[in-house]
């Protein structure tokens, strides 16, 4: 599965998730399919979306 990356927020933050977590839900409100997930190699969460073949 191939996603792109909308915006990165650093694990470390004193608010943990929330704020990548607020910014997919406003995504999802859009409709746009947004997910958040942990990259553990860079101590950040992700907010994706599946990439579309013209990317």
């Amino acid at each position: 599965m191939s996603a792109k990356v909308l915006e990165r927020f650093p694990a470390g933050s004193p608010r943990g998730s929330w704020p990548a977590e607020e910014f997919a839900a406003a995504r999802r409100a859009q409709g746009e399919p947004a997910t958040v997930v942990m990259d553990l190699k860079s101590d950040a969460f992700l907010v994706v979306v599946p990439a579309s073949d013209d990317d």
